[in-house]
């Protein structure tokens, strides 16, 4: 077999229905678009949510809650996630990714203080709790913030 002579297997491929080509073909007349009304015509569109000229469920429904446009979100590393590291590496975002342990970095990454930490490592990060910190520092690590970022 050569390229030339390669075709889809059987059943793979549908023909294309078409419609409003008179009623031998079965889709003649209305065209598979029902009877009259707004959407039967050429060129029909209408908006999303658009209920007929009656008000729509986002608007009927009362507003809550708050929502902080400046919110900042933080990528959450617990100490036990960084044991996958060797003693003495260092541990920065993108490496986080590398490995997987985050999906990407947003706004930025914060070290937490749930686990241990087995070996002393170089943690840069946006952000760390101050328990994250003391452990780092306990194991022999050290605790790196980075763009200027506050410790808290």
């Amino acid at each position: 077999m050569e390229l030339h002579q390669l075709k889809p297997a059987k059943g793979a491929t549908h023909r294309r229905k078409r419609i409003g080509r008179g009623p031998g073909s079965g889709h003649g007349k209305t065209a598979t678009r029902g009877n009259k009304g707004q959407r039967s015509r050429s060129g029909h569109s209408l908006k999303l949510g658009f209920e007929g000229g009656q008000m729509p469920l986002h608007r009927r429904l009362p507003k809550r809650g708050f929502h902080n446009i400046f919110r900042r979100e933080y990528a959450a590393i617990n100490l036990s996630q960084l044991n996958v590291f060797k003693a003495g590496s260092t541990v920065t975002p993108e490496e986080l990714v590398r490995k997987g342990i985050i999906k990407k970095v947003v706004h930025g990454v914060k070290i937490l203080a749930e686990g241990n930490l087995n070996a002393a490592l170089v943690v840069k990060a946006h952000k760390f709790s101050e328990a994250a910190a003391k452990k780092i520092q306990a194991v022999g690590g050290t605790v790196e913030v980075i763009g200027g970022a506050s410790s808290r």
